[in-house]
């Protein structure tokens, strides 16, 4: 449907983004939609995020388990990684549902026209896409975000990588730089030094995932440290390249690697759809304004995932997109977003995982609170491990029982937590989760059992 020189496209809806704005619902399918995709079809997640992410992560888990067998009375040690035969059976997975996706939506929906381009708003609910002007009455914003570059001298000059390069690496480098301390610096500080890189990674503050709870954070710090040289309280100052060499000027020192990996946080791409020129009110951050069902201030124009909210989560995303493709459809059944209890985990070695509230966003929050914490070691499936670092901590307000908050460190966390998130989402209270159920013995669920308990047998 190309236009004719300056003329509008129209259509009952416009899609911008195909990650989760792509889960276009069945009640949508007599609905004339335009989808609109600047990038790689599937979005972040499946492309450069959390799907090709965690199957290096596992492949890392095991090289560094390798080399812990004699703890547990056993001869192993890691021999090496083929790091092309890793990459290429994650990618060769990968970059074939994509193309699939694309051709789908391309050739298989009649109603969906698929564009490939920026989009930016040019008025209400009317987009230019690289010259190609389209307009609808309703308008799902879910464009996402990229990678945050920080303004350091020469980073632009020395050909750093971001999550969106650095998993499709050539070759395994023998050091890798990372700047950064979040979610992305460690899985992927996990990924090279587990495989084999020597690993120097520069953080701005004293702890890595600083914005966890504080314990957990300086425990996952500790034992990180172990594995990779942490420069903490550290930025460079300045970058530069000498031939195949990256060197990175930090106060007097200069460290050399063979590639950097900028992981400095993400920025939401409201800019580039130039959301005020819809007239679509952001947050102070950048990112777009929604209410919980989705809906922005500008009428018919909803948004979801990474470009409107502050978790960055593809599962928090597809429920936005959810809620938000219902309620466009159906103007009188709005249904709203619940974000009582947003779980989010951490896939480096160890492993995190947490819901809810830090123990110091409870404190100052005013409420009465118990604190119940376990060991892994405390439990029989930690004898097991030789676990003498990983804990289960459970925040709960004193007085109605209800939990507030829950953050585990170690194997298996993001599985582990999952009756705490669904405890918090149902309001059950933690004495219900802890005394009602059975829970597996020796299993490591016993972790979340017993620091419930602990933390029911605590005076706040």
């Amino acid at each position: 449907m190309a236009n004719e020189s300056g003329t509008t496209e129209n259509y009952d809806l416009i899609i911008i983004g195909s990650g989760s704005g792509n889960s276009i619902p069945e009640f949508l399918s007599d609905w004339n939609i335009a989808l609109v995709e600047r990038g790689t079809f599937g979005g972040t997640c499946l492309n450069v995020g959390c799907i090709p992410s965690k199957m290096f992560v596992l492949p890392a888990d095991y090289a560094v388990q390798a080399q812990r067998g004699a703890k547990l009375g056993l001869d192993t040690s890691f021999q090496g990684a083929d790091w092309v035969a890793i990459r290429d059976r994650v990618f060769g997975r990968i970059d074939p549902i994509a193309a699939g996706g694309k051709e789908y939506r391309a050739t298989g929906t009649p109603n969906v026209t698929l564009i490939s381009g920026t989009a930016r708003f040019v008025g209400d609910k009317t987009f230019d896409v690289d010259g190609r002007r389209i307009a609808a009455p309703k308008v799902l914003l879910a464009a996402g975000a990229r990678p945050m570059v920080p303004p350091i001298d020469g980073l632009a000059d020395v050909g750093f990588h971001t999550s969106d390069s650095v998993m499709r690496l050539p070759a395994l480098p023998a050091r890798l730089g990372i700047i950064g301390g979040g979610f992305i610096a460690v899985e992927m500080g996990h990924v090279f030094s587990g495989l084999g890189s020597n690993v120097t990674l520069f953080n701005r503050s004293g702890r890595l995932l600083r914005a966890h709870d504080e314990e957990v954070s300086e425990r996952f710090t500790e034992v990180f440290g172990e594995r990779v040289d942490l420069r903490l309280n550290q930025l460079p100052d300045k970058v530069e390249r000498r031939g195949d060499v990256i060197v990175l000027h930090v106060g007097g020192e200069e460290v050399e690697v063979d590639e950097l990996l900028v992981a400095t946080g993400r920025e939401p791409n409201s800019d580039l759809v130039d959301i005020a020129a819809g007239g679509v009110e952001a947050k102070p951050n950048g990112r777009v304004k929604a209410d919980a069902t989705m809906a922005t201030n500008v009428e018919g124009v909803w948004a979801v995932g990474d470009i409107t909210n502050d978790y960055q989560l593809k599962h928090l995303a597809n429920a936005e997109a959810k809620v938000a493709f219902w309620n466009l459809a159906h103007p009188d059944d709005q249904q709203e977003v619940s974000y009582r209890a947003v779980p989010s985990a951490v896939f480096s070695n160890p492993q995190v995982a947490t819901v809810g509230m830090t123990e110091a966003e409870a404190r100052e929050s005013g409420q009465p609170i118990k604190i119940g914490r376990r060991d892994y070691g405390g439990t029989a499936y930690g004898w097991a491990l030789e676990d003498h670092t990983s804990f289960a901590k459970v925040i709960l307000h004193a007085e109605t029982e209800q939990i507030l908050g829950a953050h585990i460190i170690g194997p298996q966390s993001a599985s582990l937590i999952q009756p705490i998130i669904q405890a918090m989402e149902l309001g059950q209270t933690a004495r219900t989760i802890a005394e009602d159920v059975f829970y597996i013995h020796p299993a490591l669920t016993e972790v979340v059992e017993n620091a419930l308990l602990e933390a029911l047998s605590t005076d706040s």
